[in-house]
């Protein structure tokens, strides 16, 4: 074997590794963030969704977050009888609705991503110097990045 082979072949198991790696510590992280109390995650991300773009109807939720749509007629059926989201006609097509945050929905997510977003403050201050907070800041431009490939 050549030493440039050899040397690709080490390049793609470290990056190899290193995706292993990240995969793993972002798994970590998200299930401890998840551990946190509030509606269960499939709830929360149409939460989210409804917040960042607004009225959406279900096949279009379902798509954007990869899931069936028998599934997500599920999850907004739970969000409406907690009175979380709401339906509404679409005026251009009676067949279809679209699905809102409701004043309760968008207070609980709020406060949901407050006590999230707190522990990983509180984590991050004890858990991290002011260098690694930095060199942190500087990863989310890469993770970004990686997210929207």
């Amino acid at each position: 074997m050549s030493s440039r082979l050899r040397q690709m072949t080490a390049e793609q198991h470290t990056t190899a590794h290193l995706a292993h790696e990240l995969r793993e510590a972002v798994g970590r992280l998200v299930r401890r963030l998840r551990a946190e109390p509030g509606p269960p995650v499939a709830q929360m991300t149409v939460l989210g969704r409804l917040d960042r773009l607004g009225p959406s109807s279900i096949s279009e939720l379902a798509t954007a977050e990869r899931m069936r749509p028998q599934s997500m007629a599920q999850t907004v059926r739970d969000l409406e009888t907690a009175r979380l989201v709401s339906r509404r006609p679409d005026p251009d097509d009676r067949r279809r609705a679209f699905v809102e945050l409701t004043p309760a929905g968008l207070e609980l997510l709020h406060a949901t991503r407050a006590q999230r977003e707190g522990w990983l403050t509180e984590a991050l201050d004890r858990e991290l110097d002011a260098r690694e907070r930095e060199l942190l800041r500087e990863a989310l431009a890469l993770l970004g990045r990686l997210a929207d490939a």
